[in-house]
């Protein structure tokens, strides 16, 4: 079964979209987009063609993609999050998956992996078991080395040239989410949120710069939360150190505004969002401040 034959795994775990000149100092990122699924995985599930998608940030790599030509790089992993997901610590994995014993060091006993979904997910997103039988140590390893790694290796060296450039990096690690159960926006309506920004409750990106997107998304009539659910994942603790000018925020999108949820197809408002979010990394870059700025403060 081939999900999507326009793009492949081979050779390229991982995908750089680059601008002709970064002029901004931002990186954006879109770990959970990947909708290459390799053929051993799929022999290795129980799930159907669509039931192994439901963990998928669908097309959040095409939302962020016009703003490349903004000057701002994109990194994209290729593969899907159900088989290895980047925003998980290393080796931060469920043992009963596994025939054999997890290394010492691997974190077995945080509230993703207790939830089935650590960096080998156990299940989906709407809960269904992923695999058939149990997977050998081995077979963790050779994903953290051919995927995990080269998207962290990719990531950090774009922050390391835009640091060097511009002296002040944000890191927009892109994300959607599910329309069931998302929070309600209560400065306007007890409606669902259509975005949400995440930065670790201040800790991961300055303060100024989620108040800014929250402005300008707020403005263009989206309705935005901060932290709720989703106050970012181990990309955004982990590149985020706002106190030498790097930066990270979170952005997640409700699925429900740019497509079918239960069919994977676009929706026309993929185009105005797309447009909202190419807006938002411009002018984000424009208004980024500088280590110095922050400590003069």
């Amino acid at each position: 079964m081939q999900i999507d034959p326009k793009r492949s795994l081979i050779g390229q775990p991982v995908e750089i979209v680059h601008p002709v000149e970064q002029t901004l100092p931002i990186v954006m990122a879109s770990p959970h987009s990947g909708r290459i699924y390799p053929d051993e995985f799929l022999a290795a599930s129980q799930l159907n063609k669509l039931d192994i998608r439901r963990s998928e940030d669908s097309f959040v790599d095409e939302i962020f993609e016009p703003a490349v030509v903004r000057g701002a790089p994109l990194l994209i992993a290729n593969f899907p999050r159900a088989y290895c997901d980047v925003n998980r610590e290393p080796w931060e994995m469920d043992p009963a998956m596994f025939d054999g014993p997890l290394p010492g060091h691997a974190n077995v006993k945080s509230i993703r992996v207790a939830g089935g979904l650590g960096t080998i997910a156990r299940v989906v997103s709407t809960g269904q078991q992923i695999y058939r039988d149990r997977l050998p140590v081995s077979e963790a390893e050779r994903r953290l080395r051919h995927y995990y790694r080269p998207y962290h290796a990719a990531l950090s060296e774009l922050v390391d040239q835009t640091m060097a450039r511009f002296g002040t990096c944000l890191v927009v690690d892109c994300h959607s989410m599910p329309s069931a159960g998302l929070p309600r926006d209560r400065r306007r309506a007890p409606e669902q949120a259509d975005i949400v920004l995440g930065d670790r409750f201040s800790t991961s990106c300055a303060l100024d710069v989620t108040d800014f997107a929250d402005r300008l998304l707020s403005g263009r009539g989206w309705r935005v939360v901060r932290n709720a659910p989703y106050a970012g994942g181990f990309c955004t603790s982990h590149y985020g150190r706002p106190s030498v000018g790097l930066h990270a925020m979170q952005i997640e999108i409700n699925r429900a505004r740019y497509m079918n949820e239960r069919r994977f197809l676009r929706k026309e408002g993929i185009v105005q969002l797309a447009v909202d979010m190419a807006d938002l990394i411009e002018q984000l870059g424009a208004a980024m401040p500088t280590a110095e700025q922050l400590a003069a403060e």
